[in-house]
């Protein structure tokens, strides 16, 4: 193709779902997912459990949580200062590079709950804190003492970017619930060498276009949160192919990454909440309709029918009692549509209800 083929929105939709591994589920391991997809969301602890089965051949709760008790995945805030699921290695990689964006957002949000407050000074208070497990408020009225003008939630909302952090368990293992108890990147990890910032964000751009593209540059920023990046495009240059969409925006892509057809059949994923299959685009038109982009933000599970989002879907019950998965479609379903819907959400359902067989419920 020449550098002014146009890609159809469509080819967008089956190239992403390929690269995700929504078209065909992939054989290999949870980490190998976990870093192929560049982390997954995890603002909802166990909503990565079925992101990884919707997209893994053969997965079951304890992959994850065994790396998650041996330190090989975290649970941490970086893209976007939104929580993710990460390996190790990435989440020692990638925060540098994120931090003075966090910190900065997060004071954003907090800036009129703040005054004076000296961020450097609150990490050196808050950082030894974390000598133990601890959540973020405990620490926050720990030192609470020497910001007495400073509420306890905003103090709290910025210890927990000025300090970078990791959730440990049992906080997001499969069966438990826990309170966010939190011990510093470092304390949990280890020391990591240090990686110059611009052979990072080269990475990072590379590995976002392997998992996401093609995509504009402002995808790749709307999916960070990072700015800056126009300068690492323009490295990566000739390592790139660039296309237009159908707007006439260009698309970066990898140089040797494939397009895959439009007409390539996509069967019904279900996602977890906050996917970034979703959320990682300026313009998430390739996955959703603009009537029903609100639902994403509110942190709605979707349903993919023919590689697009076509309804939500949420789960009741218990391994006990059994899950229920109860669809709610955006439009009337097809036959054939239906049926492998029903069949995808039944597999669903046991796989939360760790083997019980469940019901579906889709609503007409």
């Amino acid at each position: 193709m020449s550098a002014t083929t146009t890609v159809s929105r469509a080819t967008l939709n089956r190239t992403t779902l390929a690269r995700q591994a929504l078209l065909d589920r992939a054989d290999e391991s949870a980490a190998t997912m976990i870093e192929r997809l560049v982390g997954l969301q995890a603002q909802e602890p166990l909503e990565p459990y079925v992101g990884l089965w919707s997209r893994l051949a053969a997965f079951a709760p304890a992959e994850l949580v065994g790396l998650l008790e041996r330190r090989e995945a975290v649970r941490t805030v970086m893209m976007r200062r939104t929580l993710h699921l990460h390996t190790a290695a990435d989440a020692q990689r990638f925060r540098p590079v994120h931090h003075s964006m966090i910190v900065r957002r997060t004071a954003s949000a907090r800036s009129r709950e703040l005054g004076g407050l000296d961020l450097d000074r609150l990490a050196d208070a808050a950082t030894p804190r974390f000598d133990r497990p601890r959540t973020t408020s405990e620490v926050a009225r720990a030192v609470a003492a020497d910001w007495p003008d400073v509420p306890i939630p905003a103090l709290s909302d910025l210890i927990g970017v000025v300090v970078p952090l990791v959730q440990v368990p049992p906080r997001g293992v499969w069966g438990q619930r826990a309170a966010a108890r939190n011990l510093t990147l470092a304390a949990w990890l280890g020391d990591a060498e240090p990686v110059p910032a611009d052979d990072v964000l080269d990475g990072l751009v590379l590995r976002y276009l392997a998992a996401y593209g093609p995509a504009t540059s402002s995808d790749v920023r709307a999916w960070s949160g990072l700015a800056g990046l126009p300068a690492v495009i323009k490295r990566l240059r000739l390592r790139l192919r660039s296309y237009r969409d159908e707007g006439g925006r260009e698309l970066l892509d990898l140089a040797d990454a494939e397009l895959i057809p439009a007409d390539r059949p996509a069967p019904p994923r279900f996602l977890p909440a906050f996917d970034n299959v979703v959320l990682g685009f300026a313009d998430r038109s390739r996955m959703i309709d603009d009537e029903h982009k609100h639902h994403s933000v509110a942190g709605a599970r979707f349903l993919l029918v023919d590689g697009r989002v076509a309804g939500t879907w949420i789960s009741t019950g218990d391994a006990e009692s059994g899950v229920t998965v109860q669809i709610a479609p955006f439009r009337a379903l097809r036959k054939p549509e239906r049926t492998a819907v029903v069949a995808e959400a039944e597999t669903l359902a046991a796989f939360l209800g760790d083997g019980t067989a469940g019901r579906v419920a889709l609503a007409s």
